[in-house]
């Protein structure tokens, strides 16, 4: 039992009894507000696909009461299965020697090479950009919401190789213990072709249906409809009980709980496509599209709204 004040002390064992792991941060998870908080988010987001943040800046009695409790004069405070682990320095060590994984529960990552498949049409990409990569390294990440990244950058110590099409991937052993089935390609889209991705396991964004739309919001099932089109455009046409997207609404979506169902929409799908995969990288679980838009739903179901 701490010094602290019972219902204070009452609060902080809530907190973190509230989840298995728990960081008490500056800031949150989506936007840290501190340098050591970053380092120590960075970390978890790799190794846990899920977990609580408490953001002890917006609660001054909470951000020194932290810290009687733990004992710990510092922020971060990272908390695993109801018991302190320790703070920035602690956990970039355990994460250093590898004990992060015991601590966490997790087991080591595997170093054999993945088995991926890289289409010609990746290949070829690939080595045209690498030859403009100034000899740097060829990395493909997967996080623990298996959401990947590829990107050209110097070689990291203990990476795993993995050579496909005559690609040489370099991956960090977690990724590469994510890794197996993965498929890299090429797809045209509005904005040109851009690579994608596949990751064996990964959520995706669901195309839904006007229909399917209308009677789910018939039926009162909840769900956040959000319009990504332009002011100008929401003044001509709208779907009853769309949210238009801005800075307010984006910043109450990344600070909500990752079950909600998210459905974005803009005039035909492309744009709302986009957005949809942001928030999905977010770790939001229940993402959906509506397949053609406010145009579709004006052909299909309620023609009062006008077309452009």
């Amino acid at each position: 039992m701490s010094n602290l004040p019972a219902d204070l002390n009452e609060r902080i064992e809530g907190l973190i009894g509230s989840d298995r792991v728990v960081l008490f941060m500056k800031g949150h998870r989506q936007g840290p507000q501190c340098g050591f908080s970053a380092q120590v988010v960075q970390i978890l987001d790799r190794l846990v696909p899920d977990y609580t943040t408490v953001d002890v800046l917006s609660d001054a009695s909470l951000r020194d009461a932290i810290k009687v409790y733990s004992s710990w004069p510092t922020i971060p405070q990272l908390y695993v299965g109801g018991e302190f682990v320790g703070g920035c320095d602690i956990v970039k060590e355990l994460m250093a020697t590898g004990e992060i994984f015991e601590t966490l529960g997790l087991p080591a990552p595997s170093q054999n090479p993945p088995k991926i498949q890289v289409s010609d049409a990746a290949a070829a990409e690939l080595r045209r950009l690498a030859g403009n990569a100034a000899g740097r390294d060829l990395h493909l990440t997967i996080d623990a919401r298996l959401q990947p990244g590829l990107y050209f950058g110097p070689a990291e110590d203990g990476d795993v190789r993995a050579t496909v099409n005559g690609i040489t991937l370099s991956l960090d052993p977690l990724s590469a213990s994510r890794a197996d089935g993965a498929s890299i390609d090429v797809r045209s889209g509005s904005e040109g072709p851009a690579f994608h991705v596949e990751v064996p396991g990964a959520p995706q964004v669901r195309q839904l249906g006007v229909k399917e739309l209308k009677a789910m919001l018939d039926a009162g099932e909840p769900l956040v409809l959000v319009d990504v089109r332009t002011p100008e455009e929401w003044s001509r046409a709208r779907i009853p009980g769309a949210r238009l997207i801005d800075e307010a609404l984006r910043a109450e979506l990344e600070r909500m709980s990752r079950d909600p169902a998210l459905v974005f929409h803009c005039h035909h799908g492309g744009r709302s496509q986009r957005a949809a995969e942001h928030f999905l990288a977010l770790g939001f679980r229940n993402v959906a599209n509506l397949a053609g838009g406010i145009d579709a739903w004006s052909q299909e179901v309620d023609a009062s709204v006008p077309r452009y």
